[in-house]
């Protein structure tokens, strides 16, 4: 088994999800047979646990112990506590074989159980950091390719309120046009959610060069984090190389959301009447309520 990084005041449910793939193929058996019921897993008898997995009952006690616990009793305590204290990473992968509601139930778990450990992991420092930024920002390019160009299309729908020039780009050419062109009292957010797009850490180190801010909501431990001003670090566990972005997109829309807040928020209440009679013209285009 790979080496022993659990720490006990980890979330256990999301460390083992974490090492699914460091495991072998017996003790991965155990997490996934933990990980398609967790709550179900606190009530069984080791041997029960070793029926589940179809592994032996010393497998099962090796695997507790290559999460710190000193066996499956204490092992029980910790999964039930992970439970209690957040919500569980459900990290069922969607099967060919699953009805309707299976795969629904699971992709709704899985983004709930995303965004709570975003809200976890978010920087309220950066946070205060990135809207002080937008704030003080003559023009706002936002920035997303892929499935992160709804997120800069949503962002540029919320930020064009404040009075404040903003666009959104999902073109690769056209972002490094603008980054080329860009000054210093330019913000530029770039919006990825695997940080490792090449052209995006082109862009962002181009744009610096010329002065701009360089935003990036992305992950804390890529190399597009490395070339930016100031960083909102997100990450979620899903697979990129596999499926389409499901959860990561929903906690990029999540931030975008924080930081339009915060802006509203530092603007003051006197900002609150230019939102409401923007609000207010769309009045016109509905039909009233019966």
């Amino acid at each position: 088994m790979a080496a022993n990084h659990a720490h006990r005041d980890d979330n256990l449910l999301e460390d083992i999800q974490s090492r699914l793939d460091s495991l072998n193929k017996s003790e991965r058996k155990v997490a996934e047979a933990i990980l398609r019921d967790p709550s179900a897993a606190t009530r069984y008898s080791i041997a029960a646990l070793a029926r589940a997995a179809d592994v032996s009952e010393p497998t099962v006690n090796r695997f507790c112990r290559g999460f710190s616990a000193t066996g499956f009793p204490d092992f029980k305590i910790r999964l039930a506590q992970s439970i209690a204290t957040g919500t569980p990473y459900v990290g069922q992968n969607v099967e060919p074989d699953d009805t309707v509601a299976e795969f629904a139930d699971k992709i709704m778990l899985s983004t709930i159980a995303s965004l709570d450990k975003a809200r976890q992991s978010l920087d309220p420092k950066a946070l205060g950091t990135v809207i002080d930024y937008l704030i003080q920002a003559k023009q706002i390019n936002f920035f997303g390719m892929g499935g992160s160009a709804s997120v800069a299309l949503d962002a540029q729908h919320k930020f064009f309120r404040f009075n404040i020039p903003v666009t959104s780009y999902d073109d690769a050419l056209m972002q490094r046009m603008v980054a080329a062109g860009a000054q210093v009292g330019d913000v530029i957010v770039l919006i990825s959610y695997t940080g490792r797009t090449k052209e995006a850490v082109e862009i962002a180190k181009v744009a610096r060069a010329n002065g701009a801010t360089v935003i990036g909501i992305t992950n804390p431990e890529s190399p597009l984090a490395e070339c930016c001003t100031a960083v909102l670090g997100v990450t979620a566990p899903e697979d990129t190389e596999v499926y389409m972005p499901m959860s990561s997109r929903i906690i990029h829309l999540t931030v975008i959301d924080i930081l339009a807040t915060g802006v509203t928020l530092k603007r003051g209440k006197d900002f609150l009447n230019h939102l409401k009679k923007i609000k207010e013209s769309l009045k016109a285009t509905r039909y009233p309520l019966e």
